[in-house]
């Protein structure tokens, strides 16, 4: 028997580096697989690679947009879909702004639109997919929610790393990440009595394609001596996914190599 039999997975952010692998890794263990992203080049490469599949579907989505998420459970569900398990995984990166040929100012130019999106992406958009499980999934059948944080939850940014690379470690990101594990523990004790575990993962530094010396650089950071393979976060994302997890909620589960245990 596959690790998910019989669970239904919906997932934000679908087509990153570590979204596309969860939807891989998910399918191949035996879920149905409900993807969303916003509509562009990684949704139309999951649709291209999973298309066929009858176990997958993929739709447009914002989560940033109220309006979008207010509607997206009905319209899932319309479909003959219905999540047990939802991944909070959308969120704005370095090296998402780094492809959208976005700047990295310096944090006293740092302007409140760009901290404003990030937080509506990253954090309000997490708060926002939790709310309507509230109003349309919990309490009807038992489900999972993964909030996804990372290595900068609760841990300071090394800043030299980043020194004379493309990309930045950017203040709005740490915020979030770690405003995301307070929503997992809230939640875990509101869903408690309705048949609901909500617990956070904290990937550390994922390989996707860096340089030899920021991988050098980053590697002197972590226990392991090295940054992850996206395969060995999603060893830890199906785990939280599956039936294995249901005595665990509201707790942070790092992935990190070590890095937060020095």
């Amino acid at each position: 028997m596959a690790q998910l039999d019989g669970r239904t997975v919906f997932i934000t952010g679908s087509g990153g580096v570590l979204g596309s692998t969860y939807v891989r890794r998910m399918l191949e263990q035996g879920a149905k697989v409900v993807a969303t992203d916003l509509p562009g080049h990684r949704f139309d490469g999951l649709q291209e690679t999973h298309g066929d599949n009858p176990d997958f579907a993929i739709y447009p989505l914002d989560v940033g947009s109220e309006e979008q998420i207010v509607e997206i459970f009905k319209t899932v569900e319309g479909d003959g879909w219905k999540p047990d398990v939802v991944l909070n995984n959308a969120a704005i990166t370095g090296e998402m702004l780094m492809g959208a040929g976005g700047s990295f100012p310096d944090f006293a130019d740092t302007t409140l639109d760009d901290w404003e999106k990030t937080m509506r992406t990253n954090l309000t958009g997490a708060f926002l997919v939790a709310r309507q499980m509230d109003r349309d999934i919990v309490g009807k059948r038992p489900t999972t929610l993964i909030n996804v944080a990372s290595m900068y939850a609760l841990n300071g940014a090394h800043h030299p790393i980043y020194d004379g690379m493309p990309f930045k470690n950017f203040s709005a990101y740490g915020v979030t990440k770690a405003g995301i594990h307070g929503l997992t523990v809230w939640l875990a004790g509101y869903w408690a009595k309705r048949q609901a575990t909500v617990n956070t993962i904290a990937p550390g530094a994922v390989f996707n394609g860096h340089s030899e010396e920021f991988q050098k650089r980053v590697g002197e950071l972590i226990m392991a001596g090295r940054m992850c393979e996206p395969d060995e976060i999603a060893d830890t994302m199906l785990f939280l996914a599956s039936k294995q997890s249901g005595y665990m909620t509201g707790q942070l589960i790092n992935v990190d190599g070590g890095f937060s245990a020095w």
